[in-house]
């Protein structure tokens, strides 16, 4: 007898485990990717409103030009970052999480800074900070769910 005949058979290869790169989302990752790329169109184009129009909105909105100005080009550059995690087929995992933490950080800074007052912002500031973190809680809860779905989905 051969001491092959001893050895526990190999586990089973699930079809497609090595063909992911590292850290790669597997599974159905589609619902994942289109939010990632809505989040990053609509963050560019908060940014370039921002960048464009931060001299014009600074007295609507009681926030400071030079404050405008940095989210604006912040947000343009990370709207870049965005699309290119949600491009590939399978976006990388510590990648997307790190955008659904960042985007669960801009809106509790945001919330922060409208409770607290900071810069002293008009009515209509107000309402544009609050309203644009809930949209960015809303993009990071369909991105946690997409990410959800796809590991379900690989299983």
């Amino acid at each position: 007898m051969s001491s092959q005949s001893f050895r526990a058979p190999a586990p089973a290869r699930r079809a497609g485990v090595t063909d992911t790169p590292t850290g790669a989302v597997r599974g159905d990752t589609g619902l994942l990717r289109m939010v990632l790329r809505l989040d990053a169109i609509a963050t560019a184009a908060v940014g370039v409103a921002a960048l464009a129009g931060c001299a014009l909105l600074d007295s609507a909105l009681g926030l400071p030009t030079a404050f405008l100005a940095g989210v604006g080009a912040f947000l343009t550059l990370y709207a870049l970052v965005v699309w290119r995690i949600g491009t590939p087929g399978q976006p990388n995992r510590n990648a997307v999480r790190t955008v659904i933490a960042l985007n669960l950080v801009w809106m509790a800074d945001s919330v922060a800074m409208a409770l607290a007052g900071w810069f002293d912002p008009t009515g209509l500031g107000t309402a544009l900070i609050v309203l644009q973190a809930i949209a960015v809680l809303g993009f990071a809860d369909l991105q946690l769910f997409g990410l959800r779905k796809a590991n379900r989905s690989a299983l």
